[in-house]
């Protein structure tokens, strides 16, 4: 409707009393009216649209952020020949640690190299940030997770910090070479993992510990988002088990690192998961908060073997106590 037929339509009967004057203010009157109302819808509409916008972005930013940094889906894996897993589907947690427990040969391991592009998938996908694993560049897989094999090897010869040293250098390009951030990393890893004393010397030199430690340092300086570790405790004393974990569970709460890793020990594994996937036979018996799962049935299922779960006297997690063939009168009654 045009203008004119607004005012035609506003304008009061005619009048023949009524003066030219009057007859001008009121159609001034009924202009200046529906301009303002123009306006005013105007307005409210703009306003709709930045909301709408915005709402919009916001939402996407809480998908983006809901997106699980890893995952699994309807994955099957084989060794040559042999299948080893069929259609698993696994979604890991953002900012948690996930540990995957289960007897050898029950394909836990296998499912990490699978998550870390190590081993290519038969069918299904692994999905890194939203993204098909197998579409991304090795350059980018490298930025965005950092992997600890379980028998990694060095290059005969490289020293404790050269080996963490090559842990930053997904982060270098042509045009940032070596930076005081490299190197601040480089030292506060080496310090962190007690390998400062033997910083210059020759890995293969190490004690089996020390060189697993320095493995798990290098995987640190790589500083990204996601960590893949593969019994990182093989080696170990206990009192460095129990750093090592101590400070993999710090960058998950301090830092919001994601943890993924094997673990043999089932009570350190539920001292420090967030989440714990128990696999048996190349599937995922259990998933869940090991104070949900962990019990003398998932044992007997996936160990085959009889226990007593308890409660941690100082932790309060579950406590698996193992039942031998020897003095079974210790547990009867």
């Amino acid at each position: 409707m045009t203008y004119r037929k607004i005012l035609m339509s506003k304008l009061p009967l005619s009048n023949s009393n009524a003066s030219p004057v009057h007859a001008t203010a009121a159609a001034s009157t009924v202009v200046s009216s529906h301009a303002a109302e123009h306006a005013a819808a105007h307005a409210a509409a703009q306003s709709a649209a930045h909301a709408a916008a915005h709402a919009a972005e916001h939402a996407a930013g809480v998908a983006a952020k809901r997106i699980a940094p890893l995952q699994a889906q309807a994955l099957s894996l084989n060794y040559g020949s042999k299948a080893v897993i069929e259609a698993l589907d696994v979604t890991i947690a953002a900012a948690s640690v996930t540990v995957l427990v289960g007897s050898n040969g029950c394909g836990k391991s296998t499912l990490l190299k699978a998550l870390a592009r190590l081993l290519k998938p038969r069918s299904g996908a692994v999905l890194l940030n939203g993204q098909d694993i197998q579409t991304k560049s090795t350059l980018q897989v490298a930025r965005e997770l950092a992997v600890l094999p379980q028998t990694p090897i060095a290059p005969e010869g490289i020293t404790v910090e050269q080996l963490v040293r090559m842990g930053r250098y997904p982060h270098q390009s042509w045009l940032q070479q070596w930076s005081r951030r490299d190197e601040r990393v480089v030292q506060e890893i080496l310090q962190a993992t007690e390998l400062d004393a033997v910083r210059h010397r020759p890995v293969d030199e190490l004690s089996g510990g020390q060189r697993q430690r320095a493995w798990i340092a290098m995987t640190l300086a790589q500083d990204t988002d996601l960590l893949l570790l593969d019994e990182p405790t093989t080696y170990l004393d206990l009192a460095h088990q129990i750093e090592v974990l101590d400070l993999l569970q710090s960058l998950c709460e301090e830092k919001g690192r994601t943890i993924v890793m094997v673990l043999h020990d089932l009570n350190l594994a539920a001292r420090y998961a967030d989440q714990m996937i128990a696999m048996s036979a190349g599937r995922v018996h259990a998933q869940g908060r090991p104070a949900d799962i962990l019990n003398a049935g998932l044992v007997q299922a996936v160990f085959g073997l009889q226990s007593r779960v308890v409660l941690d006297p100082i932790y309060g997690t579950p406590l698996v106590v193992p039942i031998g063939r020897r003095r079974p009168a210790l547990v009867e009654g």
